[in-house]
C-alpha cells in the first residue's frame, strides 16, 4: 500500500498535465471556452423539458430539476467512462516512450470529468435558487453522491480501458449499450411510472442509486436513506477493486498491442 500510495505522489505532476492537456484540448480555438460546460446542458435540458414536462411534470413538482439532476449524473459517468475507455489506446505513442503508472490514463479521464461536472453544477444551484426548492442543510452533503459515482465511473474505467487495448470494438459496442444504460435510468421519467412486475430491472441498474440519493440530498431536503448509502458504495469500492485488479493484470501486455 505504501509503495502504491509512493508511486501515485511521484507521479502526481505528470496527471496534473494530463488533465491540463485535455483542457487545452477540449476549448482550443473555442472563444467561449469554458463556458460551454454550463450551455451544453442547459440548451439540452431546455429542449428536454419542453419535450417531455407534458408527460411528467404531473408526476413531478420541479421536473426540471429533477432532469437536470438526472441528466448531470449520467453525463458525467458517460462522458468519463468513455473517455477512459480511450486512454490507453489514445497515449500509445507515450506509454511506448516512457514508463508512468498506466493507471493514471483513464484515471485523469475521470478527474477531467468530475472537473467538468462541479462547473455544470452552478447552473443547477442557479436555476434551484430561483424555483420553488426549499433549501435544506442537507443541500452540503452533495458531494457525496458525486464521490460514489466518481469511484464507481473510475472502476468502470479501468475495466474499459484494459479490454478496450484487445478488442476496439468496444468502443462501438459500447456507444450502443450506454445509449441503452441511459433510457434503462429513470433520468427522463419517475420510477413510479414503471410496473412494478419490471421496477426491478431499473433496481438492478447501479446509476439509480447514485441518481436517487443526489436527488434527495438536492431536491427532497433529505440525507438520503443509509441503506442507499450503503449500497452506493458497496458498489463504488467493489467495482473499483475489480477495476484495478483487472488492469493490473492485464497491463504489462499492453505494449503488444498498441
Amino acid at each position: 500500500m505504501k509503495n502504491h500510495l509512493y508511486n501515485f505522489m511521484k507521479y502526481r505532476h505528470f496527471l496534473i498535465e494530463l488533465i491540463k492537456k485535455d483542457f487545452k484540448f477540449k476549448y482550443r480555438r473555442s472563444k467561449l471556452g469554458i463556458l460551454w460546460s454550463l450551455l451544453n446542458p442547459l440548451l439540452m435540458i431546455s429542449v428536454l423539458s419542453i419535450v417531455f414536462s407534458t408527460l411528467f411534470a404531473r408526476h413531478i413538482p420541479n421536473y426540471t430539476l429533477f432532469l437536470l439532476t438526472g441528466k448531470l449524473m449520467f453525463d458525467f459517468f458517460s462522458e468519463s467512462t468513455n473517455t477512459s475507455m480511450r486512454s490507453i489506446n489514445g497515449n500509445a505513442s507515450l506509454i511506448r516512450k516512457i514508463y508512468v503508472p498506466r493507471y493514471l490514463f483513464p484515471l485523469s479521464k475521470t478527474i477531467f470529468s468530475l472537473i467538468n461536472l462541479f462547473f455544470t453544477m452552478i447552473i443547477l444551484f442557479i436555476i434551484m435558487l430561483f424555483s420553488s426548492i426549499t433549501l435544506s442543510w442537507s443541500i452540503v452533503l452533495f458531494p457525496l453522491p458525486i464521490l460514489y459515482l466518481f469511484v464507481f465511473a473510475a472502476g468502470v474505467g479501468l475495466l474499459l480501458s484494459s479490454y478496450s487495448v484487445y478488442f476496439r470494438d468496444l468502443n462501438h459496442l459500447y456507444s450502443v449499450v450506454i445509449t441503452a444504460w441511459m433510457y434503462l435510468t429513470p433520468i427522463i421519467y419517475p420510477i413510479e411510472i414503471i410496473p412494478d412486475k419490471y421496477r426491478w430491472i431499473v433496481e438492478a441498474n447501479p446509476l439509480f442509486y447514485y441518481i436517487s440519493l443526489f436527488r434527495d440530498i438536492t431536491l427532497n431536503g433529505s440525507t438520503g436513506r443509509v441503506g442507499t448509502h450503503l449500497i452506493c458504495i458497496g458498489i463504488s469500492l467493489v467495482t473499483l477493486i475489480i477495476g484495478l485488479f483487472v488492469f493490473r493484470k492485464k497491463q504489462n501486455n499492453f505494449i503488444l498491442h498498441l
